[in-house]
């Protein structure tokens, strides 16, 4: 009988730790010009993908990164017109993005066409209500140059990257942060993937860092995330608005119900307000951010 593959990631290899996944068939691999990916069924968490060794969504939990990175921006600033969603090829955030009413138009920027064109093969649940709705946009660019030039203004961005290795490197850079502050609206909110702050604690302060920099509010808020190992996933958080990461849970619940109340899995306003409560910990991380002079 062969021996079962296993496959690791190796994002903590630095640290001295991996975490090994059971396959029990892979379903595509490659290397795309950009990044190696694979995707293979694994036993509990169903479909797995990971980008150069390092898990980017499962079937069993992706709703709580895809749910925590939508919602919260949107619901805190309530009136999201034009939003920008930065990677996210597999359109798992652009499906909760468009549930909210408000929204009149999505655009996503993936570095990768090949990541769009495996996303419609085998993440049809996702891509599908997607590129079906008019108000979505896709766009093939590299995120920095985008929004470098872009003449488009957004209420809302959404920067879903991988860890800062890679094509997904500059995505954490002062340029970056600060292209992205050049075409947001007055009040506008920018959300990051932070990475794990047990594990990445300087990626985390690093940035909250640039965002103190350039905005009057620079913060993160957590969630969390099973396969994203270590407890806490630390969502990046950046806005002139001061007001809007301390929406009251009742503006919160109105805001669900106006758009709709679908359903959710995760977010709730409560969980939502709660999110920027941090751990001690996770806190002490953040206030050591001094912006960078």
């Amino acid at each position: 009988m062969a021996e079962k593959r296993w496959i690791a990631e190796t994002l903590f290899d630095d640290l001295g730790f991996r975490m090994s996944y059971q396959v029990d068939k892979v379903l595509y691999e490659m290397q795309t010009e950009h990044q190696h990916l694979v995707l293979f069924e694994h036993p509990f968490f169903g479909k797995m993908l990971m980008l150069d060794g390092a898990t980017q969504i499962t079937k069993r939990d992706e709703f709580i990164y895809q749910e925590m990175m939508s919602h919260v921006p949107l619901f805190a600033h309530g009136q999201a017109r034009e939003v920008l969603i930065i990677g996210g090829g597999d359109c798992g955030i652009a499906e909760e993005v468009l549930k909210h009413k408000s929204v009149k138009r999505l655009t996503q920027v993936e570095i990768d066409a090949a990541v769009i064109e495996f996303s419609k093969e085998h993440f049809p649940e996702f891509t599908k209500p997607v590129f079906a709705d008019k108000r979505f946009e896709s766009v093939i660019d590299d995120g920095m140059k985008y929004v470098a030039r872009t003449e488009r203004r957004f209420d809302a961005i959404i920067v879903d990257s991988t860890d800062p290795q890679g094509p997904g490197k500059v995505l954490f850079s002062q340029k970056f942060y600060a292209a992205c502050k050049r075409c947001m609206n007055k009040g506008a909110v920018l959300v990051t993937q932070n990475g794990v702050p047990m594990f990445q604690p300087n990626e985390l302060a690093s940035s909250v860092a640039k965002f103190r920099r350039l905005f009057a509010d620079g913060a993160c808020y957590v969630a969390a995330i099973p396969t994203y190992i270590g407890g806490h996933m630390a969502m990046g958080w950046a806005s002139d608005d001061r007001r809007l990461r301390q929406t009251p849970v009742k503006a919160l619940a109105a805001r669900h119900r106006k758009a709709g109340a679908f359903s959710t899995r995760y977010w709730t306003p409560e969980v939502h307000a709660a999110a920027f409560a941090l751990p001690r910990f996770i806190a002490d991380v953040v206030a050591r951010a001094r912006p960078r002079r």
